[in-house]
């Protein structure tokens, strides 16, 4: 049994020392250049890493959520990996970048139905432009969104604003200052 916080530092040391890079300049997915990097994947698509990822996730998830995911592929291991250790019934759902043209087509992949309510998630965060892109797709096929949730936000509160002027509140489970970086 963790005790309280024990996920949220089991996860700052997974992070630290299988997904931190700091040896930059990099250049991240919003066109900025850091001088540290975070690939969140290799914590998030580890076995253990993804139980505390989970974890932390669980620890923050709304009562009435009943389905977590977002953009692929930063948000697919978080969703599965929650969906599976979740003590409630819960799904996982990826959004595609583009809309599929064959099969059943569309951008978002899972048994969503009208009546779910979903926490949208991401790895890391820099400008909130992944997560709002996710909160519009799922508004556009009827789906409520209830929260998003971030494992590191690197973006100084601006994707909390852009997200707060969309209506949906985030949740920063870590911040560059957790992980010793800034």
């Amino acid at each position: 049994m963790n005790i309280p916080g024990s996920s949220r530092i089991d996860l700052i040391a997974h992070l630290k020392h299988h997904a931190l890079f700091t040896a930059g300049p990099y250049t991240l997915r919003s066109g900025l250049v850091s001088d540290w990097y975070l690939d969140g994947r290799q914590t998030t698509f580890d076995g253990r890493g993804g139980r505390i990822v989970a974890q932390c996730v669980l620890e923050e998830l709304a009562p009435m959520v009943t389905a977590v995911g977002g953009m692929t592929m930063g948000a697919d291991p978080i969703a599965v990996a929650t969906a599976v250790c979740a003590s409630r019934p819960l799904k996982a759902f990826s959004i595609r970048k583009e809309a599929k043209d064959h099969g059943i087509g569309g951008r978002i992949v899972g048994a969503l139905l009208a009546a779910d309510v979903v926490a949208v998630v991401e790895d890391t965060v820099t400008t909130g432009g992944a997560m709002a892109e996710a909160v519009a797709v799922l508004r556009e096929a009827g789906i409520q969104v209830a929260q998003a949730i971030v494992l590191v936000d690197r973006s100084g509160g601006k994707a909390a604003a852009r997200l707060a002027d969309v209506g949906v509140p985030l949740t920063s489970i870590l911040l560059p200052s957790d992980l010793g970086v800034t």
